[in-house]
């Protein structure tokens, strides 16, 4: 047991959780449909599941929901990264999906973790094939990967109760 019971709560926490998760992560880089199309066989939105059947994003109690200021607190403080961010979701889709509506493929480039390592490599400089910004692909995968991680969060299940008992204040 190491010098801080936190640590060893995280440890225990993260290896009990570690198969549900990855198999929930799994299944959400399975290829959904663009919204408003007839889900993909043979995938976890093929088999009855819609993308708005998903557990809503925000709290149901309005003191939850005004915590979390979506507007206020990201659309207002970053405009132009966010319209960036977006450029990319478009090249994104015109590269993976050709012709298709905008949506996005999670079984295509799913390795989202050493992307954002390269991006960050190159961050300060524009990608000479995409015309975008290096940073801008960076925090595109930055938000795919916490999405898929807390999707798989949520679809694990709450965590299982804490062997080594409540933390100490």
């Amino acid at each position: 047991m190491s010098k801080h019971k936190f640590d060893d709560r995280a440890k225990v926490n993260a290896r009990a959780r570690s198969s549900n998760f990855d198999a929930a992560r799994d299944r959400l880089i399975a290829p959904r449909p663009p919204f408003g199309a007839a889900p993909l066989p043979n995938t976890p939105f093929g088999r009855g599941m819609t993308e708005r059947q998903d557990a809503a994003p925000l709290p149901t109690d309005s003191a939850a929901r005004k915590r979390i200021p979506v507007v206020t607190g990201v659309l207002d403080y970053f405009p132009d990264a966010l319209a960036a961010v977006a450029e990319v979701s478009f090249i994104g889709n015109e590269k993976h999906n050709p012709g298709e509506p905008l949506h996005w493929s999670r079984g295509k480039s799913p390795d989202h973790a050493d992307c954002i390592g390269r991006h960050l490599l190159e961050r300060g400089t524009m990608d000479p094939v995409t015309k975008v910004r290096h940073s801008a692909q960076l925090a595109w995968r930055a938000l795919a990967l916490l999405q898929i991680e807390i999707e798989a969060d949520r679809a694990a299940g709450p965590l299982p109760e804490d062997p080594l008992g409540k933390r100490e204040d």
